[in-house]
């Protein structure tokens, strides 16, 4: 995995964004691949996994996203990737509302900042499919469900450790675990 920048520097000069995005292994390369799937799953306007991973290191190299101290360039590039779906997602929301209050005459005003917070119907389905995927997988595993559990109430992992009585150890073992079965199931479940 390479190196962030120095914590002296405010952010990464181009050459060393250029320098660590090509110093990528292959694996890192294939983590890449597997979040941007993740990431750009179902996204409107026929954008593709590959299409948000190159906006992503274009961004990156251009400056616009710049690289800050103390994150690895593969956490960073998939927050990048993360932001970029989002924004399409939203973008998407704001112009569905705008076309149905142009087909509504009585619907005068604006669409308010608040119908952002409303999560899309089909988003919502796909996320309760693939929340009840994720269950079936771990089904004969206790401590990948309390994970699992802990997780989808918000808790950090360390509220789950406590809350559940976990050495930092027996989480970590568990949350890699997790991490190669999903991992493994996600091509399946992408189909």
């Amino acid at each position: 995995m390479t190196t962030p920048p120095k914590p002296g520097d405010a952010v990464a000069r181009a050459a060393d964004v250029a320098a660590a995005i090509d110093a990528l292994s292959d694996i890192d390369l294939v983590r890449l691949k597997t979040l941007a799937r993740l990431w750009s799953r179902g996204l409107p306007g026929g954008l593709g996994w590959s299409d948000i991973l190159h906006e992503a290191i274009a961004r990156v190299l251009d400056g616009s996203r710049p690289w800050p101290p103390g994150v690895p360039i593969l956490a960073f590039l998939s927050g990048v990737m993360r932001s970029i779906c989002n924004d399409h997602w939203r973008r998407a929301r704001s112009e569905q509302r705008l076309l149905v209050s142009r087909d509504d005459p009585d619907q005068r005003s604006w669409p308010s900042e608040e119908a952002d917070d409303v999560p899309d119907p089909e988003r919502v389905m796909a996320a309760a499919q693939m929340l009840a995927n994720v269950y079936r997988l771990f089904e004969a595993d206790p401590l990948a469900l309390k994970i699992i559990a802990g997780m989808a109430d918000g808790l950090p992992a360390s509220e789950i450790r406590k809350v559940h009585a976990m050495s930092e150890l027996d989480y970590d073992t568990t949350r890699r675990r997790m991490r190669r079965t999903l991992l493994r199931h996600q091509r399946s479940w992408s189909k």
